[in-house]
């Protein structure tokens, strides 16, 4: 039975990594703020399952609880971690020079530097054993530029795949998840209205989940659930830089207006 560690695990897309990776017999290390929450969920998944549910409360955007979650991830034996989802994160509703500098750092925290920090001691440990697998969920939004949740996910996406290329022979795998509109309490939290977006482009976090670790099993390094996400990867691939910069452009501007409109 191997073991998945998963971070952001007790809500949406993470939630969903933790059911389904139970359901199909492997043990879970859950990390999330919330302990009480992150109790809950382990003990629901090892009634159900029966399958062990360790929990580590960690705020990752702290660099020492962050630390934590790298020693799990950099222990042997026969719990050592086979899987590593980089699943938290949050959004930012404001624009950037709107934004109070702290939390722009928060995010900068918990978008790169955690996943930056637990691949490398992931990475580490999986080579060391010759095996295993690191899954780095990023977005679409890391296909545009708009403001710095987009920017980051660019880093986690060139991140992911520059680690790809050096893990290649080393019997360990590196995929990156991009998702489109998922329906999860993520838009939610960050006090988004999302009314406006049509019911096509919303993807079910589960479906989103079992397409991903699909992905994984069969080694490819970028995953695009959708079809209409897969496109929209392919047509900003081809875009010239500065067309998509003022594509970009005019999206965020939109988003901003509907957001005035809404009251949000």
């Amino acid at each position: 039975m191997t073991t998945a560690l998963i971070t952001g695990a007790t809500a949406g897309i993470g939630r969903s990594f933790a059911e389904e990776l139970a359901r199909t017999g492997h043990d879970l290390v859950l990390v999330a703020r919330d302990g009480a929450r992150l109790e809950s969920v382990a003990a629901e998944l090892r009634t159900t399952y029966g399958v062990a549910g360790e929990v580590l409360v960690a705020d990752l955007a702290d660099r020492a609880q962050l630390q934590r979650v790298a020693d799990r991830l950099a222990r042997d034996g026969e719990d050592a971690v086979d899987l590593l989802v980089n699943n938290a994160g949050f959004g930012l509703k404001s624009t950037f020079l709107q934004s109070d500098i702290a939390a722009e750092e928060r995010q900068l925290a918990v978008l790169c530097q955690a996943v930056l920090v637990l691949s490398h001691a992931a990475g580490r440990a999986m080579t060391g054993r010759g095996r295993g697998h690191i899954l780095n969920v990023s977005s679409v939004a890391s296909f545009v530029t708009m403001g710095t949740y987009s920017a980051a996910k660019a880093w986690v996406t060139t991140f992911t795949q520059g680690l790809a290329n050096e893990l290649s022979g080393s019997g360990v795998g590196a995929t990156v998840l991009c998702p489109g509109y998922t329906r999860t309490e993520f838009h939610q939290r960050m006090g988004a209205s999302m009314k406006s977006i049509p019911g096509p482009l919303w993807l079910d976090a589960d479906d989103l989940v079992r397409a991903a670790l699909a992905d994984v099993a069969a080694g490819r390094v970028v995953s695009t659930p959708g079809l209409v996400y897969r496109a929209t990867e392919l047509a900003t691939g081809m875009l010239p830089r500065e067309v998509l910069r003022r594509l970009s452009g005019v999206l965020s501007g939109e988003k901003g207006r509907l957001a005035e409109r809404s009251g949000q």
